[in-house]
């Protein structure tokens, strides 16, 4: 059940939430929420996925220190495989880019 803006209640206690942007959508999370941790939570490899955060494109290498705090606003996104063939002599396209799945609401 939730009690007025940023909070539940868990039990007896109040728990703070924060609320963060998501692929363009509101997530709200109990605490502050490592970027692993949370892709962990969504089943999502994160080697298969580039994230941005505030605007900013994190490295992969970068991922375990990013913690996603309240206001943030994040894009997720996955790496599709496919492509086509071209007869052409330009490039083939190798795959496509689509939104991760939503987090929990």
């Amino acid at each position: 059940m939730r009690r007025g803006r940023g909070g539940r209640l868990r039990g007896d206690q109040l728990v703070s939430m924060i609320a963060l942007q998501v692929n363009g959508k509101r997530v709200e999370l109990e605490a502050p929420t490592p970027l692993l941790t949370y892709l962990d939570r969504l089943g999502v490899n994160p080697r298969a996925v580039a994230v941005e955060h505030n605007g900013e494109i994190i490295e992969r290498t970068a991922y375990d220190s990013v913690t996603f705090q309240n206001g943030d606003i994040v894009e997720i996104v996955r790496m599709v495989g496919g492509g086509q063939t071209s007869n052409s002599n330009s490039s083939p396209f190798m795959g496509r880019w689509r939104e991760a799945p939503e987090g929990p609401t």
